[in-house]
């Protein structure tokens, strides 16, 4: 398997405090016309380690399973992730596949101990953050 990566770390001011700092690191996903989901890896301070895409899909639905959402995270060295995805459409409202995937990857994480610290949803429209709404 091969992951896009798509930034690496900077410098220490790469640290990620809240949903706001996830939409700056990801904007270049925002006007996507195909969804494209994400992980951010992060150190122990909540700095970000790499950003890689995980899946490509069409412009309603992308496949994503644990396996390749955490395998960079432990390649990584990672304590956290954050996911996100974009929606084409600009909706910004999680749908039930998005709340069912998120749960799946918050208990894989935690059994790896590796947190999942939000999702986020990403469009032209904004971002919403699962756990800014109180979804997670």
């Amino acid at each position: 398997m091969r992951y896009d990566l798509v930034a690496e770390r900077k410098g220490p001011d790469t640290k990620i405090g809240k949903a706001r700092d996830v939409w700056e690191a990801t904007k270049r996903f925002h006007r996507s016309r195909k969804e494209h989901f994400l992980v951010l890896t992060l150190n122990g301070a909540h700095q970000v380690i790499r950003l890689r895409i995980i899946s490509i899909g069409i412009m309603n639905r992308c496949i994503v399973h644990p396996r390749e959402v955490f395998l960079p995270a432990i390649q990584d060295g990672s304590v956290a992730v954050i996911i996100a995805h974009n929606h084409p459409s600009g909706q910004l409202e999680p749908s039930e596949e998005d709340k069912a995937i998120t749960k799946r990857l918050v208990e894989a994480g935690d059994l790896l101990g590796i947190s999942v610290l939000d999702h986020l949803i990403l469009s032209k429209n904004g971002y919403f953050s699962f756990l800014e709404g109180g979804l997670l």
